[in-house]
């Protein structure tokens, strides 16, 4: 994972104890640097309005991941109020705390972020905060995840998502709202047209196929089985996309997988889809969802940023009330990184249309942690939840699996119907709920959890 970059901005009033308030200074800085964080900080603290201002107009432009206020001793919340109208980044406020000796209150640092949190709630912003010694391993968790989703919210500032075509009729659940996304998560997103990825596909070299094809090969035993006319034309798609990708500056794609690709092409995108979600042959994995869902994309590029591994969007098909298990299925477009290293992966056919190139595979065993961006009632949500993948036979081809849930799965049935929910979710190894609803938390999103 990059190193976290923290604006560390430490505030003291002359009028209180500085040697000590120095010393907390230093032994913050060092916690933070053993942690891992790489900082950003002023040469002095900061103890004036007029510096305030210098400081805030020195880190306006800088990329941070967290605004950092470390409340060394006393001081009003006009610095703290200037410093993040000006810089855009998550804010954290430190206090120390200090002995009750009896006599001088040495650095009164617990009142100075009670000033500022009231000065930032009236002006609605959002922050966190921590009451604790510079050495606490729980402020210094709460610093980084809330520098994680900082992280995560300043690429998502700059992401470009690619839409290719638009969503199959009566597919409202993939439904675009770019107004929506670029207000919310300020993402970008670039239309590109079916017949445009057609024609580059179709002038992709053979001899460009044929390496993707022996590296393929690696990984799937059984390509020689399959007709090699539909097999060679979901690898030239696969390097349409991925050329059309790299030239946009794209950070995933949604692409209509039907049915122009049957009929236009004679082969399936899924194969393709599943490649570029791994990071097939590329520097970083790029999401990809099928039916042009690019609320299912973009909610895969969060996922995958804050797991720092690929994720995938497939359809709920069954659930079973009695063990409390959900099946979870899609043609073919997981990452092979997520296939049971037990159980070797296939090469196969698409299930409705009898063409390659689709994955065929067994859902790995794990901790998995579901989500949507959902716009099941017109304005943005997060959905989430955690189940655990199980190591059993899959229940239909393609790329599938068998998910235990910690609850009832005819709550999690009707809360999928009463609440309208799309048909697709995104799933991701580990469990990433904490973060996602601190994330949820910054960006102004309701949480639904399921």
């Amino acid at each position: 994972m990059t190193s976290l970059k923290i604006g560390f901005l430490p505030l003291v009033r002359s009028t209180f104890d500085i040697p000590f308030a120095e010393q907390m200074i230093n032994d913050a800085k060092s916690a933070l640097l053993t942690t891992g964080f790489q900082l950003e900080e002023p040469e002095q603290p900061i103890s004036d309005l007029a510096i305030a201002q210098e400081i805030a107009l020195k880190f306006a432009d800088m990329p941070i991941d967290l605004l950092l206020i470390f409340q060394a001793s006393f001081a009003d919340s006009t610095m703290v109020v200037e410093l993040v109208q000006s810089i855009d980044a998550p804010i954290f406020l430190w206090a120390v705390p200090e002995d009750w000796t009896g006599g001088r209150l040495r650095l009164n640092s617990l009142c100075g972020i009670n000033l500022a949190g009231h000065a930032l709630k009236l002006r609605k912003y959002q922050y966190d905060y921590a009451y604790a010694l510079p050495d606490d391993a729980e402020a210094l968790n709460k610093i980084r995840d809330l520098a994680r989703v900082g992280a995560l919210r300043r690429h998502l500032k700059s992401a470009r998502l690619g839409v290719v075509g638009e969503h199959p009729e009566g597919m409202d659940t993939c439904h675009l709202d770019e107004a929506q996304l670029k207000e919310i998560f300020g993402v970008q997103i670039q239309h590109i047209e079916l017949d445009g990825v057609f024609s580059r596909s179709r002038a992709i070299p053979e001899t460009t196929i044929d390496q993707t094809r022996n590296v393929l090969d690696l990984k799937l035993d059984n390509l020689s089985t399959l007709d090699q006319t539909p097999l060679n034309g979901t690898l030239s798609i696969y390097n349409a996309l991925k050329d059309i990708s790299a030239e946009e500056k794209l950070d995933g794609l949604a692409v209509r997988c039907w049915p122009e690709f049957f009929t236009d092409m004679g082969c399936a995108a899924c194969g393709a889809m599943s490649m570029l979600s791994d990071g097939f042959e590329m520097d970083a994995p790029l999401p990809c969802s099928c039916e042009a869902d690019i609320n299912g994309t973009l909610t895969q590029f969060i996922l995958q940023n804050l797991a720092g591994a690929p994720a995938f969007g497939t359809d709920i098909v069954g659930v079973d009330q009695e063990q409390d298990l959900v099946a979870l299925w899609h043609c073919g477009l997981a990452p092979l990184t997520m296939a049971d290293p037990n159980i070797p992966a296939q090469g196969g056919l698409h299930s409705n249309r009898n063409v390659p190139l689709v994955m065929d595979f067994t859902l790995k065993p794990g901790v998995v942690t579901f989500a949507r961006i959902s716009q099941a009632t017109g304005e943005l949500r997060l959905v989430l939840g955690k189940g655990e993948m199980l190591a059993v036979p899959k229940p239909f081809s393609g790329t599938s699996g068998t998910m235990k849930l910690d609850y009832s799965a005819q709550k999690f049935l009707d809360m999928l119907m009463f609440e309208g929910l799309e048909h697709h979710i995104s799933l991701v190894y580990g469990d990433y709920i904490h973060l996602l609803k601190t994330f949820a938390k910054l960006v102004g999103l309701p949480i639904l959890t399921i």
